[in-house]
């Protein structure tokens, strides 16, 4: 597995993270605990080093699972977690909006180590901007955290360029992680140019587009209640029919690379900048196979030219997140 550097923090992790969520929350009905675990260690097995979750992901389930399944080889793998939501620290009960006041941040910060079962947290994140919060105090709050050892490095997402600047002239930001993927190019306006002005690294979530960048989902796709893609306006049919032609572009380029859809649109995300790490998440073991062979994957500058003209033509139909969820994005 090639590795890759977080822009300027040093923080070294493989090409391509793993995005844990989905293992037990998120995306319908999950895998049993055994083989959430099982697939987060053959990960770790085929040389990812890069695993993401959050409190907010059951609450507290995710994390746990993350945290028994690799304490054994804790000291070869990087662990991002994430804070922000209005989660109580001892309960897990969900209140409404955000919460990143300093007090609550430490509080979730003491759950977050117990249940990773680790004496650090190598990339910790504001989930959402808090606006009730200065951004400033938030990265102060983080400061004193890194300054104790309790976190090494921290990170925003879902900021704007803005936010980006202002949280780290209090102290360096490592990494930014947004939505970014060839459906869903937001970034590329003002967060990307920032992240290389300040030396950030940038991590893209869903660089698969929750699956339909794959090729297994289609206009007769049906989703479970449980399943968020239910309620996203990108994944009612009428949009999903007409964004199948964004798939059809991949599938050409795949065949001639002779790869997988999955696979060009990593590698694109790969193609763009040397400090960019995508974290595709998957509850399945070839999937998580050939997400890692998306990194072998080469795409000539003729190739990306290629995609870049083809795209163009192509109006994606449907906001990327329901607006209750978007009205906390790009912060």
């Amino acid at each position: 597995m090639q590795k890759r550097k977080l822009g300027k923090s040093g923080l070294e992790v493989s090409a391509v993270g793993y995005g844990c969520m989905g293992l037990t929350y998120g995306y319908g009905p999950a895998p049993d605990r055994g083989e959430g675990i099982r697939i987060i260690r053959v990960a770790a097995e085929r040389g990812v080093t890069f695993f993401d979750t959050a409190e907010s992901y059951g609450p507290f389930t995710n994390e746990e699972l993350v945290g028994e399944a690799l304490a054994p080889i804790r000291d070869r793998v990087v662990i991002a977690t994430k804070f922000g939501w209005n989660i109580d620290p001892q309960t897990g009960e969900r209140r409404p909006g955000l919460n990143s006041r300093p007090e609550h941040i430490k509080a979730a910060t003491e759950g977050m180590l117990r249940r990773l079962k680790t004496d650090h947290i190598d990339l910790l994140y504001q989930h959402r901007v808090d606006p009730e919060v200065p951004i400033e105090e938030v990265a102060g709050t983080l400061k004193d955290l890194i300054a104790q050892g309790k976190v090494s490095h921290y990170g925003l997402s879902e900021a704007g360029a803005q936010t980006i600047r202002r949280a780290h002239a209090v102290h360096p930001v490592a990494a930014i992680q947004s939505e970014y993927s060839v459906w869903t190019r937001d970034p590329e306006a003002e967060v990307l140019p920032a992240c290389e002005e300040l030396g950030i690294g940038f991590v893209p979530w869903s660089p698969l587009g929750q699956g339909f960048l794959t090729g297994k989902i289609d206009s007769g796709t049906t989703f479970e209640s449980s399943d968020f893609r239910a309620m996203f306006p990108r994944f009612t049919r009428e949009a999903r029919e007409a964004n199948l032609a964004l798939v059809d572009l991949l599938k050409q380029m795949a065949e001639r690379k002779k790869a997988t859809p999955a696979q060009v649109a990593l590698a694109w995300l790969l193609a763009q900048k040397p400090w960019i790490v995508p974290i595709p998440g998957t509850t399945k073991q070839y999937r998580l196979e050939e997400n890692i062979g998306g990194v072998g994957v080469e795409l000539t500058p003729d190739d990306l030219r290629d995609i870049e003209t083809s795209f163009a033509g192509i109006a994606v139909k449907g906001a990327r997140l329901p607006e209750q969820i978007l009205r906390y994005s790009n912060g």
